[in-house]
Parts: C-alpha cells; structure tokens; sequence
C-alpha cells in the first residue's frame, strides 16, 4: 500500500458550465456573477485526471464546501487504459 501513498490524482469538480464572448469576461470584474446552466439540486460532475468519475452534491461543512459523493461511474473495458508493463 505504501506505493499508492505516492501517486498524486487532480481532483476537480464542475457545478456547471456557461458561454460568454471574451470581451464581456475581461470587464467582469470582482463579486461579478456568472450564470450556470444547471440547478442549484443537480448533481455536479467529478473528474479525476479529467475523466468523468463521479457524480455528487454540494454539501456545506461548517465554513467548508464539500461534496458528497452520489454516484460512481462505472468505465467500460474498452475505454480503460492498458497496462504495459507486465501482468498485475
């Protein structure tokens, strides 16, 4: 176990997305509100490595934002890197 204590994954989680022409992002300024194309009751998508994972919600905790995990996506073995360097 102690050689997975050494692999780093890149969490990242998107409420929502929005489409806007540049020229309008650069005069947003600070406390500016950009509209998302989700509820606020939608599931959030969760990427690990940017591939789709998991679906969750906003939770608060205290001060703290977190997410609570709804559902984990399953991969198809087509989609599933290889491994190359030898058998498990």
């Amino acid at each position: 176990m102690a050689t997975f204590d050494e692999i780093n994954v890149d969490i990242s989680v998107v409420l929502g997305s929005s489409e806007m022409p540049v020229h309008q992002l650069l005069r947003m300024g600070r406390g500016a509100v950009i509209d998302l194309d989700v509820r606020e009751d939608e599931d959030v998508s969760i990427y690990a490595n940017n591939t789709l994972v998991a679906k969750g919600q906003v939770v608060l905790l205290g001060e703290r934002v977190g997410i609570s995990i709804t559902e984990v996506l399953m991969r198809s073995p087509e989609i599933r890197p290889m491994r190359t360097d030898g058998p498990l």
